[in-house]
């Protein structure tokens, strides 16, 4: 995937969609078609998952640092969600921007609202889902929270579908190939 011919700075796309809807799916498919996309990596306090890699999946951060390194501008964008914190650290997206670089975010819709003040050219794509039931059905399956957090995160979904018409293009996610491969097309024809 390469930028438009007379862009010297790449192009930051932000997704963004209700957990659950396999935006990290689509994300990774997204990196895996085209090699070329910088997925970049969020900071987060939240609990490793089995599984996950410091650097590769998040950095995973202690409550204090994280903080620290919000005080001292080091994020894009940060936000609180489901009882944890979640950031972009600055440094090495606007690296890869200034290199021509496409840069890949996948965050919440909090810090899509930071990111578009501070970067209005930044491309926004919300992953939506088939339908309510889909999402309730692929939330559960994952096996990964208890009952409470994902009917808290089915609130908190409700809230993030509601704000759809704030990004540039929604794509539905039921096929995750079908989905990168529309995001790859959005973000070729700028």
């Amino acid at each position: 995937m390469t930028v438009g011919p007379n862009s010297d700075r790449g192009q930051l796309v932000v997704v963004a969609g209700p957990s659950g809807v396999g935006k990290s799916t689509v994300v990774r498919r997204i990196v895996e078609l085209d090699p070329e996309v910088h997925l970049s990596v969020s900071a987060t306090t939240r609990t490793k998952r089995e599984g996950e890699v410091d650097g590769i999946d998040y950095f995973f951060m202690n409550a204090d640092d994280f903080a620290k390194l919000r005080e001292e501008g080091g994020f894009l964008e940060s936000a609180q969600f489901a009882g944890n914190s979640y950031g972009t650290p600055k440094r090495e997206v606007e690296q890869r921007l200034d290199q021509g670089q496409i840069v890949l975010l996948e965050i919440e819709l909090q810090g899509v609202r930071q990111v578009k003040a501070a970067l209005p050219e930044a491309m926004t794509v919300f992953v939506a889902p088939p339908s309510w039931d889909v999402l309730r059905e692929r939330l559960s399956g994952r096996g990964t929270e208890d009952e409470a957090t994902i009917a808290r995160r089915l609130e908190v979904a409700k809230t993030e579908l509601a704000a759809q018409s704030e990004f540039d293009q929604v794509v539905v996610n039921d096929s995750v190939d079908d989905a990168a491969r529309a995001i790859i097309a959005l973000v070729c024809d700028t």
